[in-house]
């Protein structure tokens, strides 16, 4: 053990692993030497080898080649992706004379072909899964077997790893989308676009079982990783041992895993990963081998007190393995931290490091403060791993670690690991593979009033209002009183406005400024943005004024990337969740659909770059206005003929029925030129809430005589407001009418322009909102002539415009955050 296996190790890969693999041999007295891209010039495993190597791309095998030989490197260790399991670069670097610390060729050629392991394998009595080869079959040969292996089947790449193109069809409708899907990601992240199709088990449990070998006969069994909680194939929580596995199954699964290995010839350390059914822990079902080390190899080693680099570089080295009786000690489980944004649907995020602090445990990280996370490399930026005596304690001790940890500057999922740690089903280990897609898509956490405060002070600290307003810089004041407690409005991610008055905030730490702030506090981390108090009172009059279930027709896209695909021509008419663009980031493809149905006008195009909420397609949903819909107190009749010059015409509308508060009366007779005929209507009786007035004189080409009609009391939802002037042919004279004010089912939108002759101006008047006793419908179009376009209106009104309670104008624009292509 005194003397080191080599002198010199050449880590090929970067991040988190580069940096693991450097710690053993800083330990073991190995001199280190990294490679790095352009990209990755400044990157902390760069800085932290004892050499650096340019290369063009960590998958150049003749690049990285060279560089292990031009730094004198005695063996490469390839860490995990990349070219870790590629036959051909084990073979490079043995004929340049070069140590792959790794499997010999024929175990990475055979395992390293899922088609090809699952047929080895089975003849070696390990069970698999059941399924079929996809090589060389038509996608109808394809679509012939799925029937007979039946459905639903799991459609994945037979190169490559990590979860990258793996697919799901639950029939046959589905086949040839997630065919096209798994073949278009296989080919980009690994070149091959072989297919392999097995069946997706019910309720299946992800468990792996840790392999040792040497080249003197020994092959090992370090017991079992539980990693069943998955989202997208690619894990997030790992654990050893497994929470539901007995002494009985950990033998049978170690003999599996042995057998595996040594039909191979297996040297080194490697993963054997099997699916279990739920009901069914007695049969675990052989999927793959992982010949290399993996990501969550740090609970082996803290349960069985193994450094797994070492054993590996001993093996490589041609020593034997001197370990023992393997004993797991307690339970360890490990966190996967990604840059991602978990209330956008989990996608990867990019942006710059403000600030990074690990918390009390484990940590293998790739970044430090300062690291720029972008959209070339996978986005795990660290893993945080605890260990206790049970597991219990073990999970306590996880969820005080990552809330100690602090990222500042990009979106991570730490908040959402920590809800998930507290799930009951995770805390009871009750698990499946499909638990976190159960989850669904959470919403952005909700700042504390300590992060707000922290951030509140740190902007009344710089003295600076964002909006750089001269009442800004007066400050708060009151004439005649007191000084005025000053507030600052900052927004959320989920787009909550929050009025707050700055404080201490013990442990908060806040980075950035002067108008977006992040913020640690409460063991959570908030991005925060600064507004002023005109923008924050739009935002909540547009928030109230918003249908329900309105959708914005900007369609965005939802991280940075490559448009790979468009599904769609500009003009088309698209229906409610169809496919438009994919977007393909990280390996990994999004596709932005259709929240309604309209037509579409696309702003981008294929092979183009999007920026994260770069508009990429526009969906005009089809124009319509609310409907009265037939009930007590109304029934369907057919709307007066239109005379010469009407704004009218002959579509069926709701009248109002006879009952409680009405009476029928004739309709004043139409002046020429008037838009209503003699049909007659009810009329509004006295009673609470009205009164009887004289109707205003009608004016030349008035549509309105001298009847008597009720007047609307003010009350709730209403105010009086001096009726618009009458424009010549106006039907309305000048007599004080009640105004609906905005409440529940109205909102305020500017009334439409009037055509040649209307008696309407730009007012704004409120809009009915579809609710009970409403729906949508075209509104009519306007004849030749017509007074009005698209729908009631009035003239602007001669009161003052309404204002909010910040003194904001009701319809002061409300500004655009988008950004658009086009």
């Amino acid at each position: 053990m005194s003397i080191p296996p080599f002198s010199t190790v050449l880590v090929a890969n970067r991040g988190e692993i580069a940096r693991r693999v450097f710690r053993t041999l800083r330990r073991l007295g190995i001199r280190s030497v990294a490679v790095f891209t352009d990209a990755d010039a400044d990157a902390p495993h760069t800085r932290e080898a004892d050499h650096a190597v340019r290369v063009p791309s960590y998958l150049d095998i003749d690049a990285v080649v060279a560089a292990a030989v031009s730094s004198g490197a005695d063996a490469v260790h390839p860490g995990y992706g990349f070219l870790s399991e590629n036959a051909g670069f084990a073979r490079a670097c043995a004929a340049a004379g070069i140590v792959f610390v790794g499997p010999g060729v024929e175990a990475l050629e055979v395992m390293g072909d899922k088609i090809r392991a699952k047929e080895h394998v089975a003849a070696h009595d390990v069970p698999t899964v059941p399924g079929f080869s996809a090589t060389g079959l038509s996608d109808a040969e394809i679509a012939a077997e799925a029937d007979r292996a039946g459905y639903p089947l799991l459609v994945k790449p037979s190169a490559g790893g990590g979860g990258k193109g793996m697919t799901v069809a639950t029939g046959p409708d589905d086949l040839t989308e997630a065919l096209a899907t798994a073949r278009r990601v296989a080919a980009a992240a690994f070149g091959d676009d072989t297919l392999l199709l097995e069946r997706l088990l019910e309720r299946p449990r992800h468990i792996e079982v840790q392999v040792l070998a040497d080249a003197h006969g020994t092959t090992l069994s370090l017991g079992e990783r539980e990693c069943t909680l998955q989202r997208r194939h690619q894990k997030v929580i790992e654990e050893a041992p497994s929470p539901v596995v007995d002494p009985a199954a950990r033998a049978r699964l170690g003999e599996a895993a042995v057998a595996a290995a040594r039909s191979v010839g297996y040297l080194g350390a490697g993963t054997v990963e099997f699916l279990v059914a739920g009901d069914r822990l007695d049969e675990p079902f052989f999927i793959e081998m992982n010949t290399r080390l993996q990501v969550e190899h740090p609970v082996t080693e803290m349960v069985t007190g193994i450094d797994l680099v070492e054993q590996q570089l001993r093996v490589a080295a041609g020593f034997a393995l001197e370990l023992g009786e393997i004993r797991l000690d307690g339970h360890a489980i490990e966190a996967r931290v990604y840059a991602e944004t978990p209330a956008r649907g989990y996608l990867p995020a990019t942006g710059t490091v403000s600030l990074w602090r690990p918390g009390s445990a484990r940590v293998d990280s790739a970044v430090e403060t300062g690291s720029v996370i972008s959209s070339l490399y996978d986005p795990m930026i660290a893993k945080v791993i605890a260990h206790g005596p049970d597991r219990e304690t073990a999970l306590a001790r996880l969820d005080a670690a990552l809330a100690d940890t602090i990222v500042l500057g990009v979106d991570t999922n730490i908040a959402d690991l920590r809800a998930l740690l507290a799930d009951p089903a995770v805390r009871a280990g009750d698990l499946d593979t499909r638990l976190l897609d159960r989850r669904g898509t959470p919403e952005a956490p909700e700042p504390s009033q300590a992060a707000l405060a922290a951030v509140a002070q740190r902007v009344a600290d710089a003295g600076t209002p964002a909006d750089g307003s001269v009442w800004g810089r007066v400050g708060a004041w009151r004439a005649g009183g007191a000084v005025a407690a000053r507030t600052v409005s900052l927004e959320d991610d989920a787009g909550q406005v929050h009025a707050v008055a700055p404080g201490t905030a013990g442990e908060a730490v806040v980075t950035g400024g002067p108008v977006e702030y992040w913020v640690h506090a409460d063991g959570g981390a908030h991005r925060l943005r600064v507004v002023s108090r005109r923008d924050a009172a739009e935002r909540r009059r547009t928030a109230a004024g918003r249908a329900p279930g309105a959708v914005d027709p900007d369609l965005v896209a939802p991280l940075p990337g490559t448009v790979v695909a468009v599904h769609v021509a500009d003009g088309d008419a698209v229906d409610a969740g169809a496919r438009l663009v994919t977007i393909e980031a990280m390996k990994m493809e999004h596709t932005v659909v259709s929240p309604h149905a309209g037509t579409v006008r696309l702003r981008t195009a294929a092979g183009a770059q999007v920026a994260r909420d770069a508009v990429v397609a526009t969906v005009t949903p089809v124009t319509q206005v609310p409907e009265l819909v037939e009930g007590p107190g109304t029934r369907s009749t057919p709307a007066p003929e239109a005379s010469t010059g009407s704004a009218t015409g002959a579509a069926q509308v709701p009248e109002l029925v006879e009952g409680p508060g009405t009476r029928s009366t004739p309709a004043p007779e139409a002046s020429t030129g008037s838009a209503t005929g003699a049909a007659q209507v009810p009329e509004l009786v006295e009673g609470p809430g009205t009164r009887s007035t004289p109707a205003p004189e009608a004016s030349t080409g008035s549509a309105t005589g001298g009847a008597q009609v009720p007047e609307l009391v003010e009350g709730p939802g209403t105010r009086s407001a001096p009726a618009p002037e009458a424009s010549t042919g106006s039907a309305t004279g000048g007599a004080q009418v009640l105004e609906l004010a905005e409440g529940p089912g109205t909102r305020s939108a500017p009334a439409p322009e009037a055509s040649t002759g209307s008696a309407t101006g730009g007012a704004e008047v409120p809009e009915l909102v579809e609710g009970p006793g409403t729906r949508s419908t075209p509104a009519p179009e306007a004849s030749t002539g017509s007074a009005t376009v698209a729908g009631p209106a009035t003239s602007p009104s001669s009161h003052p415009e309404p204002h909010d309670s910040a003194g904001i104008p009701a319809s002061a624009p409300i500004p655009s955050h988008k950004e658009s292509l086009s």
